[in-house]
This record gives C-alpha cells, sequence and structure tokens, in this order.
C-alpha cells in the first residue's frame, strides 16, 4: 500500500510539472501539497488500495442459524430448541459502485436432502468506513426454497462486514424471510468474506 501511495505521488507529481512546465508554479505547488497531505493523512480509495471501492467482487463462506414463526413468537428456550436449525452455505457479491451491490447466496441446512435447501438474491446497500475497517448494510431481495417444500420467498435483512485485512473481513447479519403459503422464519449468517 505505502508503495502504491509512493509510486501515486510521483505520477502525479511529475504529471503536475510537465503540465506547468514550472517547478516553482503555484497550481503545481497546490496539488502537489493536496496529494502530499492525502498520502500522509492515511486517505483511502481505490487506486490507494482501500478497503471498501467500486467493482468489488467477494465470495463468502458461512454457517446459519435459523429459526421459526413458533419461536419468534413465543420465545423460551425450549421452543428455540426445537425451533432452531444450524447450516452452511456460499455467496458471491459484486459491488458496481463503493455504496451499492448485488449477492446471492445458497446454503443447506440439511445434508441428507437436497444439496441446496435455498437460494436468494438481493441488492446490498452499505455505508462503507475505511477508518474503522467496517461495512454497515442493509440488504432485500427473493429466493427459492427447494427443500422440505419447494416455494419462492421475500426477505429484507442488515449487518455489518469487518474488513481485517484488504482482501478478507469477518461479516454477520441477519434476515426475515416470508416464504410463500408457509410459516416465516429468521435467519442468522456469520462468516469469512474473500474480496478482490
Amino acid at each position: 500500500m505505502k508503495l502504491n501511495s509512493s509510486l501515486a505521488f510521483i505520477a502525479t507529481l511529475t504529471f503536475a510539472l510537465t503540465q506547468n512546465g514550472n517547478a516553482g508554479d503555484a497550481s503545481s505547488l497546490g496539488q502537489t501539497n493536496s496529494l502530499t497531505y492525502s498520502v500522509q493523512s492515511g486517505q483511502t480509495n481505490h487506486q490507494d488500495g482501500g478497503l471498501f471501492h467500486a467493482n468489488e467482487v467477494s465470495g463468502d463462506v458461512f454457517g446459519t442459524l435459523s429459526t421459526g414463526q413458533d419461536a419468534l413468537s413465543h420465545l423460551s428456550a425450549e421452543r428455540y430448541r426445537h425451533d432452531s436449525h444450524g447450516g452452511a452455505g456460499l455467496g458471491l457479491n459484486y459491488f458496481f459502485l463503493r455504496y451499492a451491490g448485488v449477492g446471492a447466496d445458497a446454503y443447506s441446512e440439511n445434508f441428507t436432502g437436497r444439496f441446496i435447501d435455498k437460494a436468494s438474491g438481493n441488492l446490498i446497500l452499505r455505508l462503507p468506513c475505511d477508518r474503522f475497517h467496517l461495512a454497515p448494510y442493509v440488504y432485500g431481495g427473493e429466493g427459492y426454497q427447494f427443500d422440505p417444500k419447494e416455494r419462492p420467498f421475500a426477505q429484507a435483512g442488515l449487518g455489518v462486514e469487518y474488513r481485517i485485512i484488504q482482501h478478507v473481513g469477518l461479516f454477520v447479519d441477519g434476515r426475515y424471510v416470508i416464504p410463500d403459503a408457509s410459516p416465516d422464519f429468521s435467519l442468522v449468517r456469520a462468516g469469512i468474506r474473500f474480496s478482490f
């Protein structure tokens, strides 16, 4: 990252000097000082290796925990134990803008039945904060359930990603799922995200 910032600084300084033809020109110095401040203050963007940027592709590996409507409506340890299911899944996301993207995921909670229990696609809106390595987000979309009964569903949720390093982050999110002609349920995901 430091090497990229240094190269960007040198390239901009060279351009400013050749553009104006005078190293002492006030506008050149202004551009140079502005860039020097940007590099030294640690501001991050896509060119300087920002943590969250446009045209970002990421892959998710996650675990799930779903809870049925009965347990949500009548909270108790007993109902929660009998009406909750764990699982695992994979996801793929593409952020065409720094603040907006699309994502798809699929997961299974019953490893003796179909390979994929549910799959969905979502529109994702996020609010990145590179300084704290965080990106809270909200999302919503539709999907299809294959097991135990086939039916479409709608969903909406929110979550947060913590970017450990440039291309690796941790995330957790929760969604409320509304299947067609079937009881609603909630789903929590937690996993690791690899971005490119």
